[in-house]
């Protein structure tokens, strides 16, 4: 039961699905329903999605899986499979758009959803449509969702929250604060870990402290930056939920078994992800002017190389030459364990190709786009590119 005093005004909903690819893996294995799973990838690598059997155990997602695997070693590891993610997905928000276009999408489980107005349309209150939505996604989908309904976008995803897994939750204005105070000031929207440990060391510990801070003194010391936090504090939040926020990057990376140093090593793993982030942007009609290379060493430091390229791009081949290029200077002997590629500066993507005179990139997307023809027709591994066949087929150890 959900009960609140504002109940039939409230508009502003949260969707999270539910730990999510560990419960695509349950649906699709029903003998892993009662087991801790983790989905992730290999030794070396992080957690993706733990279950929530394994969280009882500490498991979370983003730890390195080697202290997943000692927080919980009866758990059954599942490497990630995103074509079923995606999948279910599209599944999941084809159902929410039929209630209504205003759907903002975070990530492939969850999204804000603006029924504003929806009432008559569906002849039943907000609360009563997002119940029934719960239910379908359930029943036809085969995972579960948990839904915050609420004033604005920030406090819906506090509420979606609150009560998971397949939760409903409702935060009206008139409680928002209550709800808020004791919680750390790391929820706020924007404050990332060094922001939370700035707003600690100057005493401000919890949403509640921002909330009964001067407003002279934060914006003191935190400049407009502090008006904004305490309206947070407040549970004020006049952002809307748009559905056409353009999307920042697409990226991928990858945690190897073991370091490796050799120039044509990381290449090898570098090729396969500039496929799958080409892939991709072309499934979103997306193409990307700034490429970006990230490299881990084998002492955890992190950095990122960047090229800004003449032209967008969609493509593997580009991808690949532009990162090649910029992993090759900065190869010279030392150990990495990760590597990632990624696009930003994110356009629309061309549509149509030359007929006449078609540039070696035309050709290229031409070609790669027939290439995503047949792997969606006959499996992932029906066209595999010559450095991927070549590491399978001599099984090189990495040096």
């Amino acid at each position: 039961m959900v009960a609140h005093d504002e109940l039939a005004t409230l508009a502003i909903a949260h969707l999270d699905c539910d730990a999510f690819y560990a419960s695509v893996e349950k649906r699709d294995r029903p003998e892993l329903r009662d087991k801790a799973v983790i989905v992730g990838g290999e030794v070396r690598g992080v957690v993706t999605t733990a279950c929530y059997i394994a969280r009882l155990s500490g498991v979370r997602s983003a730890m390195p899986m080697f202290q997943a695997r000692r927080l919980c070693p009866q758990a059954v590891i599942i490497r990630p499979d995103f074509r079923k993610y995606h999948a279910a997905s599209r599944q999941i928000f084809d159902k929410v758009r039929s209630l209504t276009p205003l759907v903002q999408n975070l990530s492939l489980d969850e999204a804000w959803i603006d029924l504003s107005g929806a009432e008559r349309l569906h002849g039943a209150p907000n609360a009563v449509t997002l119940a029934k939505l719960q239910q379908e996604i359930e029943r036809d989908v085969g995972v579960t969702v948990s839904i915050g309904l609420a004033a604005n976008r920030f406090l819906a995803k506090i509420a979606s929250d609150l009560d998971k897994p397949r939760g409903f939750a409702v935060i009206g204005a008139s409680d928002a604060e209550r709800v808020l105070a004791p919680r750390p000031v790391g929820i706020l929207p924007g404050v990332g870990a060094v922001a939370a440990r700035a707003l600690q060391e100057a005493g401000y510990h919890t949403v509640g402290d921002l909330a009964h801070a001067e407003p002279a003194e934060l914006e003191r010391r935190f400049g407009p930056h502090g008006a904004r936090l305490r309206r947070l504090a407040h549970g004020q939040d006049g952002r809307a939920v748009n559905p056409d926020q353009e999307r920042k990057s697409v990226s991928a990376e990858t945690t190897f078994p073991v370091d490796l140093t050799r120039l044509e090593d990381l290449e090898d793993r570098l090729s396969p992800l500039c496929d799958k982030v080409a892939r991709h942007a072309r499934t979103e009609g997306l193409a990307g002017q700034v490429v970006t290379l990230k490299l881990r060493r084998a002492d955890f430091r992190t950095f990122t190389r960047r090229k800004t390229l003449a032209a967008p791009t969609q493509t593997a081949r580009t991808l690949f030459a532009e990162s090649r290029r910029l992993l090759a200077a900065e190869v010279t002997g030392e150990a990495y364990r990760l590597v990632g590629v990624g696009i930003s500066g994110l356009v629309p993507a061309a549509t149509e190709e030359s007929e006449l005179f078609p540039d070696a990139e035309s050709r290229a997307r031409l070609s790669e786009r027939i290439i995503d023809n047949l792997r969606d027709r006959f499996g992932a591994q029906a066209v595999v590119n010559p450095r991927q066949l070549r590491r399978r087929s001599t099984g090189r150890a990495a040096k």
